[in-house]
């Protein structure tokens, strides 16, 4: 096992996402568990600034309208700090929220078994979580490599019908 593998077991599909509360902005808090009833996509990222994070957290604003769709909701998750994150959010005009997970950094990441100890953020990770608040599909990618968003697509059309909005 390499030392950058991640240190928890990913949660398994069909068990209960790991719940969180994390800041959006330096005094707003978001928490899982808002989301309660709609399906979830949680886009784990090593860092804001990163050309490979920049090119995926823009294209998964594209598209949006498509996640939209199927009632998704989308959240960004990186050990960046808020205020690294809404500099970040402006500059690429993002329309889906950034949560910190700063401090104690990557606890959210840990809890959803794609922290990088060594390097001290998160690996690139997808999560789909269903309206009742259970892992439905997950992906690791390699880290300089953007996953795109075809497994999230998949995802989110093979969830139950009456699943979604």
């Amino acid at each position: 096992m390499s030392s950058n593998a991640p240190q928890t077991t990913i949660p398994a599909t069909g068990s209960p996402a790991p719940d969180f509360q994390l800041p959006s902005t330096p005094d707003q808090m978001v928490s899982l568990e808002e989301f309660r009833g709609r399906p979830v996509i949680l886009v784990f990222y090593p860092a804001d600034w990163s050309p490979v994070c920049g090119d995926q957290t823009s294209l998964y604003n594209e598209l949006l309208p498509e996640f939209n769709r199927y009632g998704a909701e989308m959240l960004g998750i990186s050990v960046d700090g808020s205020w690294c994150h809404l500099a970040f959010a402006h500059d690429r005009k993002l329309r889906f929220p950034l949560l910190a997970d700063f401090e104690p950094k990557g606890a959210v990441a840990r809890k959803y078994g794609v922290y990088r100890m060594t390097d001290g953020v998160s690996e690139r990770a997808l999560f789909v979580i269903d309206a009742e608040g259970k892992i439905h599909w997950s992906y690791v990618s390699p880290i300089g490599i953007n996953p795109g968003a075809d497994g999230i697509l998949a995802a989110l059309e093979s969830l139950p019908k009456g699943a979604t909005k």
